[in-house]
């Protein structure tokens, strides 16, 4: 089973706003209208999840992490701790909505079976998450400074990032119908510095490795000095290696 990442709201919120902030264009893509049932997956401390809120759906949020869950909650929303890889739903949603969230669930059949099942009839699936080559520079910078130090990294690691094939052929599988299935190359900037980055999105990582707390700063430090000719640029300002994969497809009637 993968090892979940937990977060740290107040870090997420300083350092990953960015993360809902970008989530314009998936939530363009939903279109939530008033009225609607909505599951949003994976919806961490809730940014997004209250402007569907706010378009006049009813809409509960799950999340695995429970710190994220319980600040979603504090903003007023109905938020429950769920591993979206086990939904329960039964045809009780007209949309499901995930950004930024379906590639920290590696069993990728069991999500979008349990996401047809929670939709009604017609019902739609509209995501965004990393896709085939996402941060690729960023996780080979780090996976080089732990084999230099001596750490048996894996092979592969518990995120998955598809290819629009992979996914719309998961999909299908599930018995959806693919509407679009994209890959969309994104650089982002990290306003906080790689640093942060790394800490607020790869401790879990490390936790793996276990990595003990003596070793971090300087695993993290040499990964930033690694990637500053790449990633940074001659004013300091860094960049992520971001590759979104965004769909929309429905439950047939």
């Amino acid at each position: 089973m993968a090892r979940r990442h937990n977060f740290d709201p107040a870090e997420y919120a300083a350092h990953a706003a960015f993360v809902p902030a970008l989530g314009a264009a998936v939530l363009g893509l939903l279109a939530p209208k008033a009225g609607e049932r909505i599951l949003d997956l994976g919806c961490g401390d809730g940014v997004l999840t209250l402007k569907l809120v706010e378009a006049g759906a009813d809409v509960l949020g799950t999340d695995a992490d429970p710190a994220m869950v319980a600040a979603a909650r504090a903003k007023g929303l109905d938020a429950e701790v769920m591993d979206g890889q086990k939904l329960t739903f039964g045809a009780e949603f007209d949309a499901v909505f995930s950004n930024a969230a379906l590639h920290w669930m590696p069993d990728t059949a069991a999500v979008f079976s349990g996401v047809c099942r929670a939709l009604k009839p017609g019902g739609r699936f509209v995501a965004e998450c990393g896709g085939f080559g996402n941060i690729a520079a960023i996780r080979a910078g780090l996976r080089g400074v732990l084999k230099a130090r001596g750490y048996a990294v894996p092979d592969r690691e518990d995120q998955v990032y598809m290819t629009a094939p992979q996914a719309r052929t998961a999909l299908e599988a599930a018995g959806f119908a693919v509407e679009s299935c994209d890959i969309i190359p994104r650089q982002t900037p990290l306003a906080s510095g790689m640093a942060a980055w790394l800490t607020t999105f790869r401790t879990g990582f490390l936790d793996v490795l276990k990595v003990p707390d003596a070793d971090r700063e300087a695993v993290i430090d040499e990964t930033v000095a690694l990637l500053r000719p790449i990633l940074c640029d001659a004013d300091g300002n860094w960049m992520a290696d971001y590759v979104r994969l965004r769909f929309a497809a429905t439950k047939p009637e």
